[in-house]
This record gives C-alpha cells, structure tokens and sequence, in this order.
C-alpha cells in the first residue's frame, strides 16, 4: 500500500514549529484521486486521525473510507500520526514532510491548509494560536519581542515514501 507524505515548503518570518492546534482532532481537507479509474474528486475531503470507520469489507477500519464514484471501487487512507513533524524554521523555504498516509485505492492530489494551526516565535515564547492559513498566508505581531511573525509564500506537494522496517 503506498504511502504519501505531504510536504510543506513555506516563508516563515520570526516563527517557527508550525503544527495543528489538535493533532487528532485536526481535518486534514484534501482531494483525492481514485488509483482504479483516475477520478479525481471535485470537492474538498477531510480526513481526522481520531475518526475510524469499518472498511468496505469489513475486515479493518480506517480513518477515511469511500466509494468511487465512477468506478463503484472501495477505497480507504489512514492517517499516520506516527509520522508528523512541524514545519521549522530552521529549513526555511525548503519542502518538509509534515505527516503521511497510507492509501488504499486512493492517491492525495492536493491539500488546502484552512485553519487550526498554531506557532510559536523565534524571538520570545509567546505562542500563536487560531492561525489562519485559508489565504495560504498569516501575519501578526509578537508583542514581547516588538517584531512582526509571518508565514507566507505556502507551497505543497505529496511524494511517495517508502515504509520503514
């Protein structure tokens, strides 16, 4: 079954670790592609770690699960929380894996960030939660250090990786 990591490549501007506020609980939206027939889903899914439903044969379960639309094919993903990493600054403007999955029938073709993110500043310890990334960008100001924190110029992409043994 392969697996996709979805790496993230951003401009962060005196902020670092970024990450979902509540991992579990956090609605990783994207389309997907159906491996049988090609089908690529014209609206946005979301997938949450703490979500499990029985697949289609019953045998597992797994965190997302669907029926093709064109194809009738049961297919399913999984979240990997084992594999999540924040995206740091320390490799600013480079691609990061952030999380991966494990496809079923299923390949993840994109990614829309929208919100429930949370950072922290390069230059004090203040925290920022509630951020917003809908825009593929967010700014705001660190009091304690009297400096601005950004991230923008948001890029991702989702490679195939190799399970570990």
């Amino acid at each position: 079954m392969p697996r996709f990591a979805l790496e993230v490549k951003a401009n962060m501007v005196n902020v670092s670790n970024l990450m979902p506020e509540e991992l579990p609980d956090f609605r990783w939206h994207v389309k997907l592609k159906c491996s049988n027939c090609g089908e690529v889903s014209d609206h946005w899914q979301y997938v949450v770690a703490e979500n499990q439903s029985t697949t289609g044969s019953g045998r597992g379960s797994a965190n997302f699960t669907e029926k093709c639309k064109l194809c009738s094919r049961q297919n399913s993903l999984d979240i990997l929380t084992e594999t999540f990493k924040p995206y740091t600054a320390d490799k600013n403007l480079e691609y990061q894996a952030m999380i991966a999955f494990d496809c079923r029938g299923l390949e993840p073709v994109d990614f829309d960030p929208r919100n429930g993110w949370c950072c922290e500043s390069t230059e004090s310890s203040a925290k920022f939660s509630d951020v917003d990334l809908t825009e593929r960008e967010w700014a705001d100001y660190d009091e304690a250090a009297s400096a601005a924190v950004e991230i923008n110029e948001w890029q991702h992409r989702f490679v195939v990786v190799r399970a570990k043994k």
